[in-house]
Parts: C-alpha cells; sequence; structure tokens
C-alpha cells in the first residue's frame, strides 16, 4: 500500500482494518519518514523511542483485532514536557531532566486505545514562549520556510504532525502554544476546557491554566484524540468532567473583531485572509457580530504584563533559585522578572481577572463562537532573535486570554497570502464547547477548501465524532427518507431535531433499497467481515421525550436499534430485518441514499 502524505486516522485504521496496513508497517513507514525528515529540520524531536521498542509495541498490538481498539496502530509524538515510561522529561532544559517511570494520564490512555508513542518533541524551554526558539536542543522551522519560526512553545509537536511524520501529537497550551505552531505549519491545534484532560504527568507552566492539547490535520482526528484522552482524575487538581454544551450547528452566530481592533502587524495580506474566513463562515450559515475586544485584551496583558506570571515561577521556583545558570537567557529573564511582584499584586490580579470573566460571559448571549485571526502574522527567525520578548508578546495577541476566561478553542487553517507562508483562525467558545466547537471548525475548514500540512492535500473528514449528546438527549443516525431534504425530514423536524454530523457507518454494513416502500427508503444491514464503503448517515440530536414520539410513530419493517460510526462509536439508528432487506435492490456501493441510482 502506497501511504498517504498526511497519515490520517481513518485513513490508516481503514488500511488495517482491510488487510492492507499493520501496525508494523506503520511503525516501519513512520521511522524512515523521521529519519528522512532529519536532515529538513533536525530539531524537531529531543528523544526517539528506540526502534526495537516500537516494533516490539507493533507485534503485540497486531495480537489484537483492529476493531478492539479505536487508535490500532496510529503514530503519535509527545511534547516533551509531558511523561512518557521509560524515556526523559527535559521541559527542553538538560539540568532539569528526569527519567519518567510512569506516563501521564493521557497518554496511557491514548496507548490503552491503540496509538505507538514515537518519541518526545522539542518545546520552547519549560513550554514558556510562542515562538520555539528557546530550546537548547535546536529550534524547529516552520515547515514551508527555514527562514520562519514555527511557533511555540509545542514546536516540535506542531512540525512532527505537519511534516506527515505522525497521525497527531500532544502538545500543551498555557496561553497559545497548542494554536500559534498549528497557524504556522498549517494544521489543526484543539484546545480543550481547562481540566477536562488530566495534566497528571506534565511539567506545569501555570498549574491553574495549562490544557494538554492536540494537534492533527483536521477537526475530526483532533476532536477523536480528545474524546480518548478524557477523563476525571483525581490526582490533577483542576481536573472536571466534561459537561457538553451545545452551540447551535445550522445557523449560528459568530463574533468577529471590529475595524479598529484588527492588528496584524502591518500584514494586509493575513487582513485580507481574515476578512474571506468571515465571508466563509457567512456562506456556511453565520451571521457575523462585531465584539469588543477590549476585555479580551486587557486579560490577555494579565498572564505576562502582570502578576500572574508569578505562577510560571512558582512551578519550577526550586529549580530556578538553584540553577537559574543553566536556564535558557530568556526564559530566566521572565522568571526574574516574577520576582518583582507580590502576594497583594497576585491577589489584586484575580479579582480583576474574574470581573473581567463576568465581562466576557456575558459576550455569549451576543454569538455562540467568536472567529479570530490565531496570530497576527509569522515571525522570521531573525525577528525573533533581535526581539526575542516583543516578538512573542505580538504572537499572542489572540490567545493569552483564552484560558484566563475559561474558554475552548479549535485553530484551523485559513489559507496562505502571497508569499507562500500559511495563515490561520481560531474558533473559541465557552467552557465545554469542545464538540460542537471542533465539528464547526472542521466544517470550515473543509468548505474553505483549506489544506493541511506541508503537501496541502490531506483529505478532510467534514464532520468528526459527535457521540456526546447533552445529558437526557439520545443521538439518532437516519440513513435514507429521513435525511434532510427528502420525504420524511419534516418527522425530526417537528420533534426539534439538531443536526449534529454528517459521517459514515463502519465498513460493514450493507443498504438494499426496499421494494414497494412509499416514500422510497433504504434498510440497512450489518454483515459481520463485509467490508465496504461505510455509509453516509446525518446524526440528529433529539431529547428523550422526543425520540420516544418518533420511535413510537415508526412503521413496519423499520426498527431502531445501534449504529457504530466510523469513528467506532455507537448511536441509535435504523436498522431492518435482513430478511426484508434482501428482497431489494443493493445499492451499498453508492455510499449512502443521497447518491443511489434506483
Amino acid at each position: 500500500m502506497t501511504f498517504p502524505d498526511m497519515l490520517q486516522i481513518e485513513s490508516l485504521l481503514t488500511a488495517c482494518r482491510n488487510g492492507a496496513l499493520t501496525p508494523t508497517d506503520i511503525v516501519r513507514e513512520v521511522l524512515a519518514r523521521v529519519h528522512a525528515y532529519a536532515s529538513v529540520d533536525a530539531a524537531v524531536w529531543i528523544n526517539l523511542v528506540p526502534a526495537e521498542h516500537l516494533l516490539a509495541r507493533a507485534a503485540e498490538l497486531e495480537k489484537r483485532p483492529v476493531a478492539d481498539l479505536p487508535l490500532y496502530g496510529v503514530p503519535f509524538a509527545v511534547k516533551d514536557n509531558i511523561d512518557v515510561a521509560g524515556l526523559p522529561t527535559t521541559a527542553a532544559c538538560p539540568a532539569f531532566a528526569y527519567d519518567a517511570t510512569e506516563s501521564a494520564q493521557v497518554v496511557r490512555r491514548l496507548e490503552a486505545a491503540g496509538a505507538i508513542v514515537i518519541g518526545k518533541t522539542n518545546l520552547d524551554q519549560f513550554a514558556t514562549g510562542l515562538v520555539g526558539m528557546r530550546s537548547p536542543y535546536g529550534q524547529p522551522h516552520c515547515v514551508f520556510s527555514a527562514k520562519h519560526v514555527s511557533g511555540g512553545s509545542s514546536s516540535g509537536s506542531a512540525v512532527a504532525v505537519a511534516a506527515g511524520l505522525v497521525s497527531f501529537a500532544l502538545g500543551t497550551d498555557t496561553a497559545g502554544s497548542g494554536r500559534v505552531p498549528a497557524a504556522f505549519n498549517n494544521i489543526v491545534g484543539l484546545k480543550p476546557s481547562r481540566g477536562v484532560l488530566s495534566t497528571t504527568g506534565l511539567v506545569p507552566a501555570c498549574e491553574s491554566l495549562d490544557c494538554i492539547s492536540v494537534f492533527a490535520a483536521s477537526a475530526a482526528d483532533a476532536w477523536r484524540v480528545e474524546q480518548l484522552a478524557m477523563a476525571p482524575d483525581a490526582h490533577a487538581p483542576y481536573s472536571r468532567a466534561m459537561v457538553p454544551r451545545r452551540l447551535a450547528a445550522d445557523t449560528f452566530r459568530f463574533g468577529v473583531l471590529r475595524q479598529k481592533d484588527r492588528f496584524f502587524d502591518g500584514c494586509t495580506a493575513n487582513a485580507a485572509l481574515y476578512d474571506r474566513a468571515i465571508r466563509q463562515l457567512v456562506e456556511l450559515g453565520g451571521t457575523a457580530v462585531e465584539l469588543d475586544f477590549a476585555p479580551l485584551k486587557e486579560t490577555a496583558e494579565l498572564l505576562y504584563s502582570g502578576p500572574f506570571v508569578v505562577e510560571r515561577l512558582a512551578a519550577i521556583a526550586d529549580f530556578y533559585h538553584a540553577h537559574r545558570a543553566d536556564m535558557d537567557p530568556t526564559v530566566g529573564a521572565i522568571m526574574d522578572g516574577a520576582t518583582r511582584y507580590s502576594a497583594t499584586d497576585v491577589f489584586k490580579g484575580i479579582y480583576r481577572q474574574h470581573l473581567l470573566k463576568q465581562v466576557a460571559d456575558r459576550m455569549w448571549s451576543d454569538f455562540d463562537v467568536m472567529l479570530l485571526p490565531t496570530a497576527p502574522r509569522l515571525v522570521s527567525r531573525e525577528e525573533v532573535i533581535a526581539q526575542p520578548v516583543a516578538a512573542n508578546s505580538m504572537l499572542g495577541t489572540y490567545t493569552n486570554f483564552v484560558n484566563l476566561l475559561d474558554m475552548a478553542a479549535c485553530a484551523v487553517p485559513a489559507g496562505f497570502g502571497p508569499d507562500g507562508l500559511p495563515f490561520g483562525v481560531t474558533f473559541i467558545g465557552p467552557a465545554f464547547s469542545d464538540h460542537d466547537l471542533a465539528a464547526l471548525a472542521g466544517r470550515f475548514h473543509a468548505a474553505a477548501h483549506n489544506t493541511s500540512g506541508v503537501f496541502r492535500n490531506a483529505v478532510l473528514p467534514l464532520v468528526d465524532n459527535a457521540s456526546v449528546p447533552a445529558p437526557g438527549n439520545v443521538l439518532l443516525a437516519v440513513v435514507g427518507a429521513h435525511l434532510k431534504g427528502f420525504p420524511l425530514h419534516w418527522q425530526l423536524e417537528k420533534e426539534h431535531a439538531i443536526l449534529r454530523a454528517t459521517t459514515r457507518t463502519e465498513p460493514d454494513y450493507r443498504l438494499f433499497a426496499l421494494p414497494d416502500a412509499t416514500p422510497p427508503k433504504p434498510g440497512l444491514v450489518r454483515e459481520k467481515g463485509f467490508v465496504g464503503p461505510g455509509l453516509e448517515v446525518e446524526v440528529y440530536e433529539l431529547d428523550a421525550a422526543g425520540f420516544g414520539r418518533f420511535v413510537a410513530g415508526l412503521p413496519q419493517p423499520m426498527a431502531i436499534g445501534k449504529i457504530s460510526l466510523a469513528d467506532g462509536s455507537e448511536v441509535c439508528g435504523f436498522l431492518c430485518s435482513e430478511a426484508v432487506a434482501r428482497s431489494g435492490k443493493e445499492i451499498t456501493t453508492s455510499g449512502g441514499w443521497r447518491y443511489a441510482k434506483l
């Protein structure tokens, strides 16, 4: 099999299900890519898992059925401030390094799902920076230009995904470290709501704000990883359970910057790309609403220009006092600055933060999400060398406030300027809107024909997993006459059903056109061992009462059961007795009722 340039999760899983690939094949391909890319950029990795260990891990996975593991054989990278058992954790500071004896909870969960850790990636020291230039292990560069920064602090993780070395990578995000590198390398960066991914096993930057983040080629892949990594953790002080917050799907309002607040540091191309992104989101059903950026900007300034920088010092205080000379000069200077603040200053900052959060929370009554530039512009390495603090501060213009205000965010590609350098936008929503935020960002990414990674040819799933309904609600997959635009769709509208996803079933389903059905409708049948294209379904969310009324009105031979979707999740869906279905014409190869030629 010829591997795709971008190692997207579903493409690898499908090949493994079909017998075209094994985890051993994947490991060998990844090792070859990592070796080859080292001649392009030798600073992506700090430590790699030995090849023999990777092959042994692959061999162990091959003893398991593919269907048992939702990330079967999928390769991933881990930022080197997150523990992986058997590898050093350096936080990009050799004097700080220690050997991890246990993996971070998120790593353990992803490995339990079948994923394979390839190695630990480079970062700005102690995750302090947005440039990717503050590491003694070298400085990764943008995948499109060796003269420009990769972004940080999760520099190596972003480059590893964008260069097609791994399927996804874990980063961290306190002030934008999971979003800025995504924009600078033309990939997706999903920053979960604070606390939904455990931070046990993470070297803290600002412990009350830190989030483990996900880099991937698509929002679909990023959400899949977040969902599998997600779990409460009694050992993480800020851990909390996800209570999904729903956003409008078909028609929605989105906040945009007023003209006077649009800052691109002189880059007119990015200003035009932001305008284009707004127009593209309007075409998807959104209504643009201007927002007041002032309270967000003031909040952002609290992080580094105010007393909150003390929390960075608190995270490594003992090391700082004993090993100041061993630190990166710029990082050390930031820690030095933190020493001038008092406890009084910190509490005053906290009070101001909470007042600003009340202002920001009221914004959600004006719009459902925000659409902001991820960063004003991509900077050159020379600029950072000349002005390391000023350049870094500029990059955080649109990211620094997000965790302070308890928001979720998803950064996605939004095109290229005439210089061939990428631009990205970020979808920002209230806490726990992670799923719907990623789904909307993914819709934009695909519909706008934006690309992913250095190759610019990734196939983008339209919608990601929709298997997290609001408490008490039910997800229903429809495959035929209830699809949007078909004769029975009104029955869903009557129950105020909300479209959550357009996706596919697992490949072991067949579809038949039922004979003499009025209106015409198909029958869906699962056949173990069958490998088909997967069938297109629309996933709707209904409240329990509405779902009950809907099911009560179904005629024979229609029935509701569990349907497995392409991402491995299960939802309620239409099924049919095999005998009745097979009396009709098979239309499986069409890929779905909408495309069938009867």
